[in-house]
């Protein structure tokens, strides 16, 4: 087969013969998304807490159902929901850090 042939049908495979280097394993996985893939284990196994949940918040309204809600399915004790309140009466739901937004622990894997 002539190279110009060879690399009209496999461009790919004709690159990774001319450069020697593959850009795919054998998985099919590119090394853009096992490095993508390796950044995001930082939060591998990570479980949120409730002040996790509460940067979520964009309202009072909402930290304190996020608060209630945790108190009532025994995830936090009734002492700490009423620490919790507290803080949000006083000091706002930004009282507990910045909002976390969407995509937030993909955007901060690394």
């Amino acid at each position: 087969m002539e190279k110009k042939k060879f690399r009209e049908l496999f461009p790919h495979l004709a690159d990774e013969l001319v450069n020697g280097k593959s850009v795919a394993d054998l998985e099919g996985e590119t090394i853009r998304q096992k490095r993508s893939l390796n950044a995001n284990r930082r939060w591998n196994g990570y479980d949120p807490d409730i002040i996790d949940f509460i940067r979520r918040c964009e309202t009072h309204e909402q930290a304190a159902k996020i608060i209630d809600y945790m108190s009532n399915e025994g995830e936090i004790s009734s002492e700490m929901a009423e620490k919790l309140r507290r803080q949000l009466e006083e000091g706002g739901v930004r009282s507990f850090g910045k909002l976390k937004e969407k995509g937030y622990y993909h955007r901060n894997a690394r």
